[in-house]
């Protein structure tokens, strides 16, 4: 198996929900995501030839999908009245609502589905929220 990796980081605000420590606080993380992509065999012809892909195809869609939660408050879908998701708005918040609880786990699941479905061929990204603790998706 061949394996690439990169890195890039997003600033982002959450809080966790149903949490009963300081993390139910409005707060912010620099998120690091580290990617990874791979393939049994290297390609065989083309630009790509003995590649498991350009570095720099792999790198802008990574940089892509995380440019998407730069500096937004990432919000779980239902833990806020309409009334504060309206007034944050109207201030000129930039929200992403997601269907999840915003913990580093389900982000790493998030950012995992998200390069995949841009057809890389994600094998695993982790999210850290600290430049000590992260957490892994690997299907």
């Amino acid at each position: 198996m061949y394996e690439l990796k990169t890195e890039t980081a997003f600033d982002g605000a959450h809080f966790l929900t149903d949490y009963y420590g300081k993390c139910e606080n409005l707060h912010g993380h620099r998120w690091r995501v580290v990617a990874y992509i791979g393939k049994e065999a290297l390609e065989t012809a083309g630009t790509h030839k003995d590649m498991v892909l350009d570095f720099s195809v792999f790198k802008r869609t990574v940089r892509a999908v995380a440019e998407e939660l730069d500096h937004t408050f990432l919000v779980e879908e239902g833990s806020l009245r309409p009334e504060t998701i309206a007034c944050l708005e109207s201030e000129g918040f930039d929200l992403t609502v997601l269907p999840f609880r915003t913990t580093a786990e389900n982000l790493a699941t998030y950012l995992f589905e998200r390069i995949a479905a841009s057809g890389l061929p994600a094998t695993c990204v982790e999210v850290y929220e600290t430049p000590n603790n992260c957490a892994i998706y690997r299907p």
